[in-house]
């Protein structure tokens, strides 16, 4: 499975992204999915994920209630929209896909990022 994240920039402090990732390869809509970060100097951390039919959806608490994660599996695409963003968003976006839906890094398979800067 291959997978291509797009739609980083850079925004102000409250303002809005949609991050999304394409999916591609055998099978690649029977993958759940996630949204990874990581910012300069620090760990990556855990963001979102969604089941594969899209019924289940994990956020860490840090993005709770302004992301929001959804899939189309006809277009095998899953996206990040990201509102209220705030300077402690900024980072590399990553998407992966993986047999488990999982809080966490277990993941098999990663994009190769794009990055999101927030300037307050």
């Amino acid at each position: 499975v291959q997978l291509q994240a797009f739609g980083g920039g850079s925004v102000q402090a409250g303002g809005s992204l949609r991050l999304s990732c394409a999916a591609s390869g055998r099978a690649a809509n029977t993958y759940n999915m996630a949204w990874v970060r990581q910012a300069p100097g620090k760990e990556r951390e855990f963001v979102a994920a969604i089941s594969v039919s899209g019924g289940i959806t994990f956020y860490a608490e840090s993005v709770e209630g302004r992301f929001t994660i959804s899939r189309d599996n006809a277009e095998n695409t899953v996206s990040l929209q990201m509102s209220s963003l705030k300077a402690e968003d900024t980072a590399v976006y990553y998407c992966a896909a993986g047999p488990s839906l999982d809080y966490g890094f277990n993941y098999h398979y990663w994009g190769q990022g794009t990055q999101v800067t927030v300037s307050s």
